[in-house]
């Protein structure tokens, strides 16, 4: 019975966003009282110790979700500015005309932006930049919303399991007796055996975005080798920091450098090199964007081209790390409720900078920096509201031992435990929004049910890892960030209901693979 009510939460979030098509903040509203009444009077929230009592514990819980919110607003505001500002000055419009001189079909300038681009930022900064600036730029490229998000969505799944230079595996490491580079290669095999999934979403998307699935095949199946063969080499022979960042930049290389010469033989037999039937333009808010006479391509892609070197110089500059690293913001309440942010190092800090040099570069007049700054700021309550409900939820479970109660019913499953650890990592995922979260919460359950029915412990902490990869896609506060980016706040639930089943899949497929590994 404790079980099935603590499965309530989860299941009747799903069913408002998806089946009745509610807002993530009006489905989490409601969600997040239902959750903390059946916290209250079924598992005795607050009212075992004490000590801290029930007005303390939901106190705790509000000043945790709300801590989280507002660190991931952090990354949705200047997001959001960079995309407005974009559009203001006209770079949107030239990298538009760039992509279109790289290769004349925008379906192969979309695998660019949902598959290497996305995969590049996961893997240097991780904790929602990848869609909270790959669907917006989806969008200013000329693809319509709801396909966008989408697609960065499943596009950067793979590479999460070691996004932010591998600090989902890191934090798995110190919690068992493993190595990093042990932990890679279980996790590495279950991306690399699946890999063909995502992508072939991602293509999907794509596909029906712009109306036509010719020659698509096989340049999916082209960005796909491009990615992961250097990806499964680094994260088998270097361990967990760099599979993701290094595969997405030698993938991204080679895959423009195969778009060039394609170009030039289409072009060289007089051919446009876009299928008649390809949609090529779409009623999307950037339709109206003009092109600024004097922008270079450069200075068009100049927040981007900031943002990426900064990544690189903060994440991969150990001294540099460690001094922004060592500047945290910290607080804690009675009941052990607590929050903490690395300012310098968050991917806050980054988008900022972004922001304000490429305005800087770009020459953009105050006003210009203004309206995008006002523009993004007043789209990010409604935002908030949906967080803080989301993430109210995940911490009330958390708390309370709702979430706990879940893992031990499926820890009893016995033998038949393999299929179902990647649902687990998913789960973590699915109600914290962190892939690292999830490690750090289910790590220490694999690993001990690992020992209890005598099954080998590195195929079940590989299936946690990649579960909790999966799960990014149908977190609903990534969605909610995700569709804040693109001007879509309130339609999460479309969203959700094409993640979904792409999720599910997956994991079914996880979940079989790992007890192929375990038997």
């Amino acid at each position: 019975m404790l079980t099935v009510v603590a499965l309530a939460p989860v299941l009747l979030v799903l069913v408002l966003m998806t089946v009745l098509g509610w807002s993530a903040a009006r489905a989490g509203l409601v969600t997040a009282a239902v959750t903390l009444v059946l916290a209250l009077t079924v598992f005795g929230f607050g009212g075992e110790d004490a000590r801290v009592g029930v007005a303390a514990s939901l106190a705790g819980v509000l000043a945790e979700a709300g801590f989280i919110a507002l660190t991931v607003i952090g990354i949705i505001g200047p997001a959001l500015g960079i995309h407005y500002l974009q559009r203001s000055t006209g770079a949107a419009a030239r990298l538009r005309q760039a992509l279109a001189m790289l290769h004349p079909d925008p379906r192969l300038g979309a695998i660019l932006v949902a598959w290497f681009f996305a995969l590049f930022l996961e893997g240097a900064a991780g904790f929602g930049t990848p869609v909270a600036l790959a669907a917006p730029f989806l969008v200013a490229a000329g693809m319509p919303a709801l396909p966008a998000v989408a697609a960065a969505l499943v596009g950067h799944a793979a590479g999460v399991s070691f996004g932010a230079i591998g600090t989902p595996v890191l934090a798995q490491s110190a919690l068992v007796d493993a190595t990093g580079a042990e932990l890679a290669q279980s996790t590495v095999v279950y991306h690399l055996a699946l890999g063909a999934v995502p992508v072939a979403v991602m293509v999907v998307i794509i596909g029906r975005a712009y109306g036509h699935f010719r020659g698509l095949w096989w340049w999916g199946a082209l960005a796909a080798v491009c990615f992961f063969v250097p990806y499964g080499l680094i994260a088998w022979f270097l361990g967990p920091e760099l599979p993701t960042l290094g595969g997405a930049l030698v993938g991204v290389l080679v895959f423009s450098f195969v778009l060039v010469r394609h170009r030039r033989r289409v072009h060289a037999r007089g051919e446009s090199g876009v299928p008649d039937e390809v949609v090529t333009t779409h009623p999307h808010p950037d339709a109206r964007d003009v092109v600024t006479a004097d922008i270079t391509v450069l200075r068009a892609a100049a927040p981007y081209l900031v943002l990426v070197g900064v990544v690189l110089l903060t994440r991969l500059i150990g001294p540099l790390r460690e001094a922004l690293q060592s500047v945290t913001l910290a607080w804690e309440l009675p009941g052990g409720f607590s929050g903490s942010v690395q300012p310098l190092y968050h991917p806050t800090m980054l988008l900022t900078i972004a922001f304000l040099a490429g305005a800087l570069l770009q020459r953009a007049s105050w006003r210009r920096i203004r309206v995008a700054f006002v523009t993004a700021t007043l789209q990010l309550g409604p935002v908030l509201v949906a967080l803080v409900a989301m993430i109210t939820i995940a911490r009330t479970m958390t708390a309370s031992g709702m979430t706990e109660q879940l893992a031990l019913a499926a820890a009893g499953l016995g033998l038949a435990w393999p299929v179902f650890a990647p649902l687990v990592g998913a789960f973590g995922t699915f109600i914290t929004g962190s892939a690292t979260a999830s490690n750090l919460l289910f790590t220490d359950l694999q690993s001990s049910t690992a020992r209890a029915l005598a099954l080998p412990e590195l195929p079940l902490l590989g299936a946690q890892g990649f579960g909790a990869a999966v799960g990014n896609i149908i977190a609903p506060h990534n969605i909610v960030a995700a569709v804040a980016t693109v001007g879509l706040t309130g339609q999460e639930g479309k969203v959700l209901r094409t993640t979904v089943p792409t999720a599910l899949a997956y994991l079914v497929l996880g979940g079989v693979l790992a007890l192929l590994f375990v038997l």
